[in-house]
């Protein structure tokens, strides 16, 4: 099948499959004598795979690594345990920092009075707090 068939059967865009055989992170497939990719099945299943784990917020280093495990099959599950179980502490760790700042921002809109006047606490905190940086 070509790129465009690729593409529908396995929800990653063309472009996208391109850029992922240009950084190695799947192989190219074979190619026609015109020099027009060609996938097989099991591509569009790898690439399945690697659109499941991009869904799941994994970076493309540990898209890398689970493929690398999934194709390991004397690999240990404990392994492939380990790199989930990170990810999850990375996505519990930006959860709390967006619920932090909703959890500001609701602060700051329930002090405003929302009327004509000009006084808005939302802008003067944001001109008077210091970067998360420099409190840090």
């Amino acid at each position: 099948m070509n790129i465009g068939e690729a593409s529908a059967r396995s929800g990653v865009s063309a472009k996208m499959i391109r850029y992922y055989e240009s950084i190695g992170l799947i192989e190219a497939p074979s190619r026609t004598a015109a020099q027009y990719r060609v996938y097989a099945d099991d591509d569009v299943h790898t690439l399945r795979f690697v659109r499941r784990a991009r869904d799941l917020g994994f970076s493309l280093e540990e898209t890398r690594e689970l493929l690398a495990l999934w194709h390991d099959r004397s690999r240990a599950s404990a392994d492939v345990k380990k790199l989930a179980m990170a990810h999850i502490r990375d996505l519990e760790a930006k959860a709390a920092e967006l619920q932090a700042m909703a959890d500001t921002l609701r602060h700051l809109a329930a002090h405003c009075h929302g009327d004509h006047r000009p006084d808005c606490p939302i802008l003067s905190d944001f001109a008077t707090q210091p970067l998360l940086a420099e409190k840090a």
